[in-house]
């Protein structure tokens, strides 16, 4: 980049008071992306603000580039430090139900945190199969299906699974297992009645990886590490709107404290039994068989586009800002 090509307003005299509309200038002057100039307008702001209102001292400012710097050195391929930070700031919840808004009175499944573990190694299985060689996990039969607000199935949705293993543990945490193979995860596709069922096992509390720095600030803020017991789903198709969701064990002692704020109470589900033999041969299992049944619904693209961008103008209105819509997000309304 040639700085004789690119023309620049004049900066001088920098003080703590006009520091933060200088760097406005400079970062909108020659930038072509509303969006863009958009938010780093409001994160300078933000910055600059909360470094004025804490009076935040030198030192406290290295031990955060620290932090930082320590977080993105503990991610590797399979895990992700930052999203664990994300998670446990509960920016992640946030950034879902804002981006892909359920509109839950009229029966939407509501999504939650991704989490650290997802990966894209996990094989595709025929509905009915089982997804878990885990011999130590208590057996359990998931039948689900996928529905529209309407109540109609959807057929043909991806359907991706995810859980730990009976320890706690995800198979990437320990590859060692299962000859290093996917397991507890599995990707299936839902029939032409909306429909998938599979072999897992049930679900278990475990605590989120906390021997890095993510750990290491629970531990100075007093917070356990722990989520509750759950299954992740991840669904997509074309014309729906992605749902990343799990289900929450009801009773879990962590279902009101979980380290990543992920339950919501409309995820919580109970655990039962087989009791029908007529069901039992359908699903070769036997009698007394711990049983999860769920049925999901799915909002369509479109209908998600609109709610996101009619709670995003109604969001900023409150707080004063003239807002128009480019690309479905919105940037400040200048004309």
């Amino acid at each position: 980049m040639d700085p004789s090509l690119i023309s620049l307003p004049p900066l001088k005299n920098l003080t703590t008071e006009n520091i933060t509309h200088n760097v406005h200038l400079i970062n909108t002057h020659n930038n072509p992306e509303p969006r863009l100039s958009y938010i780093l307008e409001r994160l300078v702001t933000h910055l600059h603000d909360f470094a004025r209102e804490t009076r935040l001292s030198t030192a406290e400012w290295m031990a955060g580039i620290e932090f930082l710097t320590k977080t993105g050195q503990t991610c590797t391929d399979v895990r992700q430090e930052f999203i664990l930070l994300s998670d446990i700031l509960g920016l992640s919840l946030l950034v879902d139900s804002m981006d892909h808004p359920k509109p839950v009175e009229r029966g939407a499944t509501e999504g939650t945190v991704l989490g650290p573990f997802h990966t894209d190694e996990a094989l595709a299985m025929e509905s009915g199969a089982a997804i878990s060689h885990d011999e130590g996990g208590e057996p359990l039969l998931v039948v689900c299906s996928v529905r529209d607000m309407d109540g109609n199935p959807i057929a043909g949705i991806k359907v991706d699974i995810w859980e730990t293993d009976s320890t706690g543990h995800y198979d990437v945490q320990r590859p060692e297992v299962n000859g290093g193979q996917p397991d507890n995860r599995a990707i299936m596709t839902s029939d032409k009645d909306g429909r998938f069922h599979f072999k897992a096992i049930v679900p278990v509390s475990y605590p989120i990886p906390h021997d890095g720095p993510v750990g290491q600030l629970l531990l100075r803020l007093k917070r356990h590490p722990w989520r509750p017991a759950h299954m992740h789903f991840m669904f997509s198709g074309e014309g729906w709107d992605p749902l990343v969701t799990a289900l929450y064990v009801r009773g879990d002692p962590y279902e009101m404290t979980d380290a990543v704020f992920g339950v919501k109470d409309g995820l919580i589900v109970d655990i039962g039994e087989v009791t029908d033999e007529n069901m039992a041969r359908e699903y070769g299992v036997s009698v007394g068989h711990k049983l999860l049944v769920y049925k999901f619904v799915l909002v369509s693209e479109e209908e998600s586009r609109s709610l996101r961008e009619q709670r995003a103008r109604e969001a900023l209105e409150k707080l004063g800002r003239r807002v128009k819509i480019v690309d479905g997000l919105p940037v400040p309304d200048v004309d």
